[in-house]
């Protein structure tokens, strides 16, 4: 589908689940305090709040944590057993909640489960002294869920349970913008029945897909379907596997996080080359790309405004579509075992995705994987 359909497609939906946009990712993850430490330290988050002990909160503990609109939480437990422990003990680090910015949380949950979405919880009033929010929650893919927020009533650092957490250690912020994007890899057989779920009781719509001739190498495939909300503000790229010579990365993603989960968070920035070289002076990995790649791909995608030296240099990868083109860079995983990681991207008018970029960046990720001996 090109870009024009895309826009015509935002225009026209009828959406009767309205989003503002991503309100926060919460991961559950092992060590909340040397996390937050992390993506500090290395991606240039400023710490916004806290809920723990000294909150009153007996079961666990969050680092609130933002960079322009990028919101995330790293959530630990604080007791043995419980649902984060055993979200830990499953799969490791990773994305639990992608939270939805909406108008009115209460009619998003009675929209998506009358649809059929599994409940995760009913709507739910919090409050303090700060004023109210409102959330709900519904199941989808793996142990993932969504939380609706309505906040328009509350005036706090975060939710009610958290207080203001200024830390006195506050790298720079290194010029992230926006989740651009967030990419849920399934199991094999059910990409089309989460695609559906999205379009059902969502109200997504469809705005590309790849298929194994798109997206494939010697050795490896998959197949995907990129489905957006009626404003375009949330895409959700939906992967499973494709027969191939060798286990594909979706396969390896399975096997070692057991079960469909979040793969990466694409987020943007406006100078992906001071991004990139903040990024990388502070300590975080990226995937290589042959320097041949760079040979032809002025050729491919015609003239750019940035000088080529600096985006070889970096290995930052080109496309172009009808509207304009893009420049993309993704991360080796982020976490201990090969499941999260981050693209970094910067739009110059492109809605696409880096079609053209898919052969380079999979033959990249075998690498990874042939060294970590899982190809």
């Amino acid at each position: 589908m090109k870009p024009t359909e895309t826009k015509k497609i935002f225009e026209n939906a009828q959406d009767f689940l309205p989003i503002n946009g991503t309100d926060y990712i919460e991961l559950y993850v092992g060590n909340a305090k040397q996390a937050a430490h992390y993506y500090m330290s290395a991606f240039g988050f400023q710490s916004v709040a806290y809920s723990g002990l000294e909150t009153g909160n007996k079961e666990q503990v969050s680092y609130v944590l933002e960079q322009d609109k990028i919101r995330l939480v790293l959530t630990s437990p604080l007791v043995k057993n419980g649902l984060i422990n055993e979200h830990i003990n499953n799969h490791g680090d990773g994305v639990k909640v992608i939270a939805l910015w909406v108008d009115d949380a209460t009619k998003a949950w009675e929209e998506t489960t009358k649809r059929g979405a599994k409940s995760y919880f009913s709507p739910e009033k919090h409050e303090d002294e700060n004023g109210f929010v409102i959330k709900s929650g519904i199941h989808t893919y793996g142990d993932t869920v969504h939380i609706f927020i309505e906040r328009h009533a509350y005036k706090g650092a975060f939710l009610p349970g958290y207080k203001p957490f200024a830390s006195d250690y506050a790298p720079a912020p290194i010029g992230l913008t926006y989740v651009d994007h967030m990419v849920g890899n399934v199991e094999w057989g059910k990409m089309n029945t989460w695609s559906e779920f999205y379009a059902k009781v969502m109200g997504f719509t469809q705005i590309v897909s790849f298929d194994d001739k798109d997206i494939s190498t010697e050795y490896t495939a998959l197949m995907s379907k990129v489905m957006s909300n009626g404003n375009g503000r949330i895409k959700f790229p939906i992967n499973e596997p494709a027969k191939g010579r060798k286990k594909s990365q979706i396969e390896e993603y399975i096997n070692f996080y057991n079960g469909a989960g979040v793969q990466h968070i694409a987020v943007a920035t406006d100078n992906i080359i001071e991004t990139v070289s903040a990024l990388k002076s502070r300590g975080v990995d990226f995937l290589y790309v042959p320097d041949s790649y760079y040979d032809t791909v002025l050729d491919r995608v015609g003239k750019i405004d940035e000088d080529l030296k600096p985006l070889k240099d970096l290995n930052i990868l080109i496309d172009r579509d009808d509207e304009g083109y893009l420049l993309q860079i993704f991360t080796k995983p982020v976490v201990s075992r090969p499941t999260l990681f981050f693209e970094i991207i910067q739009r110059k008018g492109a809605r696409s995705f880096g079609k053209g970029n898919f052969k380079a960046l999979f033959e990249s990720i075998e690498r990874e994987q042939k060294e970590r001996g899982t190809l």
